[in-house]
Parts: structure tokens; sequence; C-alpha cells
């Protein structure tokens, strides 16, 4: 069935990572998917048939030569971090980390922001999913904890997410973040309809900052309009895209 498909269609990912890391993130093109999950589908929780989305985990993994399989979260947009060198997963996680050569991790997406994170030497690696519940309950300073690396020796990679102009929410969003970080005012804008457009890429870069994480990579692109992405917002029922961080 895979040779009769196209190549599974990846975002080139400009991010400069030490030697030996290697980052992807897929697109919705080349996978086995019918509609709505057409056709690049990772997710298995999202009513997709299991083979669709066994085959197109496989035919990634050949596709970038993976080490290993990917370590697919429960992600539940909380803040629990998963070490991968503590043994077999167990439970909800919204971020992982590794410090062994050959783990893959994994976060699964559709208008999300995932944060990928290496430190100087490449020797800790940790992946997060930030949602706006987890962004704002501290996932990816939990990831950083968990790394456990000086901040400053610390690079980040803000992969593709919903834009600020098709992310609308209510006031208990606004107030949740700026009960948290009274400066978060300016990444919410007031709509016509007495509600806010929300710059989840601003408020990422504003923990980051605020964590001690200068060296910030963005990838700048908007999966509600883009076509080529998952976007739970724009299309409901669809499928997942995955950001993948490894170490050979």
């Amino acid at each position: 069935m895979s040779s009769a498909l196209a190549a599974p269609e990846l975002l080139g990912v400009s991010w400069a990572t030490p030697p030996g890391v290697q980052a992807a993130f897929s697109l919705r093109g080349g996978g086995c998917s019918a509609a709505p999950y057409a056709s690049l589908n990772l997710g298995g929780h999202v009513g997709d048939t299991a083979a669709a989305v066994t085959t197109n985990r496989r035919r990634l993994a050949e596709t970038l030569a993976l080490p290993a399989e990917p370590a697919w979260l429960e992600q539940v947009h909380g803040t629990r971090v998963a070490d991968l060198d503590a043994g077999p997963l167990t439970g909800p996680a919204d971020a992982a980390v590794t410090r062994r050569a050959g783990r893959v991790l994994a976060i699964l997406v559709a208008d999300c922001l995932p944060v990928l994170f290496t430190s100087d030497d490449g020797q800790v690696l940790a992946a997060a999913h930030a949602g706006w519940r987890g962004l704002v309950a501290g996932v990816l300073e939990a990831a950083l904890a968990a790394m456990a690396v000086p901040r400053g020796r610390v690079r980040a990679w803000l992969g593709p997410a919903i834009g600020a102009a098709h992310f609308e929410v209510g006031e208990e969003v606004r107030a949740a973040f700026l009960a948290a970080d009274r400066g978060a005012g300016p990444a919410f804008r007031p709509n016509a309809r007495g509600r806010w457009q929300c710059d989840l890429l601003q408020l990422a870069q504003r923990r980051l900052a605020a964590a001690g994480v200068s060296r910030v990579a963005v990838a700048g692109l908007c999966t509600y309009a883009t076509p080529h992405c998952y976007s739970y917002r724009r299309d409901g029922q669809t499928g997942r895209m995955a950001a993948l961080l490894w170490r050979r």
C-alpha cells in the first residue's frame, strides 16, 4: 500500500541544532488516511482507523530514517513531563525529556504550539505541547526544569500553530494569562464580537524570555491559514501533525 503513495510531506525546519541533533515537522500530505483525516494523520485518538495511523507513522519513520519509534504521548493540555529514560510511558503527559541518543520525542498538534528544546551540547532534549491551557499552566517551564540545564545553554524552536488572526478566545483566557503575567496584554486584541484574538506565539515567547531562554527560532506558519496543515479550529474533525526531535 505504501509504495503507491507520495512521500510524506515535511516542513523544512530552520533551526541551528547541535551536531547529531535532528528535528522534523510533518505536514498533512503523503499519507493513506481518508477524509476528513486526509492524508498523513499521525494521531491515534481522533477517530481515524488504526491501520491508517500505523501506516502513516511507519512511512514517516522510514522517510526520516528514525532510530526508534517516536514516543507518542497521551496529551491532555497539562504540564506533566515524561522522562523517556525512566522506562515505558505511563499516563498522560504534555512534554517529554531524554538524555539518551536514539530516543525520538514527538508532539502531536493541529493548532496548538509544538516547542522543541535542545541543550547547546545536544546531550539533553525536550519537547512540549503548548495549547493555551498548558502554556498558562507552565508546561514550558516544566519541560525546562526537567532538562536541568542552565537556561543560557538552551535553544528552542517554536513550530507551526494557529495565528492570532484566527485564534478567538473569551475573556477567561485573557484573564488567566494576565493573572500569571501582567505584561501579557498586548498578546490579546479585541474583536467586533466582544472577544479576543490571541497571539499564542507571542505568549510562548514571553514565557521563554521570562524563563531565561533567549535563543528561540520560530517557524512562523499559521496552521489555520495553511492548507498543508491540519487545523482543528478550521476543520473540526481532522488529523494531527507531529514535531519530532532526536539525537543520533
